[in-house]
C-alpha cells in the first residue's frame, strides 16, 4: 500500500512531489565567492597520498605572478627555467621528491615518541602494581613451593612423564 502511495506522488504533475524537489532550492546556493566563508573553501595541503591538492598554494597573486600567468598562456618554449619553476611554486609548495625527503631531525621525533610511550607504559604498570594487584600470595613463597614439591614427589605424581621422573627415590635426590 505504501508503495502505491509513493508511486502516485512521483508523477510529474504532482504538487506534493514538486514541494519536495531540490531543484527549487538551487538558487539559494548561488552565492558569489566573496560571500562564502573561508572554512568552506578548499584548502591547500601537501600530501604524498594525494599529490594534486584541491586548491593552489598561492591564492592571491602578486603583479609579477599575474604577469607570469599571462605569459603561461603563450608558448612554453618562450619561458625560462626560473619562470617555469615560479609557475610551479604558485600551484605547489613542495615537489613530490621534497615531500618524500623528510627532515634530517625526524629520527629525534621518533626516538622521543618511543621514550614517551615507554614512560607512559611504565607508569601504567607501576600504578597497576601498587593499586590494582594485592600482595603476593603465600603459596608463591620459596618454603611453600619446596613443601609442595616434596609432597608431590612423595605422592609420586606423574611418575612416567612428569617431573617425578627426574627424582631418584633410592638416593632421595634429583637425578643428574
Amino acid at each position: 500500500m505504501l508503495v502505491s502511495v509513493a508511486r502516485s506522488l512521483r508523477g510529474p504533475r504532482s504538487i506534493l512531489w514538486r514541494s519536495f524537489s531540490t531543484s527549487s532550492f538551487v538558487s539559494a546556493h548561488d552565492v558569489s565567492s566573496d560571500q562564502v566563508p573561508y572554512y568552506s573553501k578548499p584548502r591547500y595541503y601537501d600530501s604524498r597520498a594525494k599529490p594534486l591538492p584541491d586548491a593552489p598554494f598561492v591564492s592571491e597573486l602578486t603583479a609579477q605572478q599575474n604577469a607570469l600567468k599571462v605569459k603561461e598562456a603563450a608558448s612554453w618554449t618562450q619561458l625560462t627555467r626560473e619562470e617555469k619553476l615560479a609557475l610551479y611554486r604558485i600551484s605547489f609548495d613542495l615537489s613530490y621528491a621534497e615531500m618524500k625527503k623528510g627532515s634530517p631531525n625526524e629520527w629525534k621525533t621518533i626516538v622521543g615518541a618511543i621514550f614517551y610511550f615507554l614512560a607512559v607504559s611504565g607508569l601504567y604498570l607501576w600504578w597497576q602494581r601498587v593499586y590494582v594487584y594485592g600482595p603476593v600470595p603465600h603459596t608463591l613463597s620459596e618454603e611453600w613451593i619446596a613443601m609442595q614439591t616434596k609432597r608431590m614427589i612423595d605422592m609420586r605424581v606423574c611418575p612416567i612423564t612428569g617431573f617425578a621422573t627426574n627424582w631418584d627415590y633410592e638416593k632421595n635426590e634429583w637425578k643428574k
